[in-house]
């Protein structure tokens, strides 16, 4: 009796993983650690470092001490 082989893994064997995603393409790393893909909002410092926007409020706090306040 010949090995039988389920289709899937035939169909992989013959033409490889066609629904493989394609890695997003690295632009850079901001100032907080974070890496910026192709297609990332993000802001341009006064002194030329890249933030992303997401992490804006968090740069605020962290680096330059700022306080967020909701008022009573």
């Amino acid at each position: 009796m010949p090995d039988l082989e389920h289709p899937l893994i035939t169909r992989v064997n013959r033409i490889g993983y066609a629904n493989v995603v394609a890695q997003p393409e690295h632009f850079g790393t901001d100032v907080m650690g974070n890496e910026i893909v192709i297609g990332d909002s993000y802001i341009v410092l006064p002194n030329g470092e890249l933030l992303l926007e997401s992490n804006l409020e968090d740069y605020l706090i962290e680096k330059l001490n700022w306080e967020f306040k909701t008022a009573d």
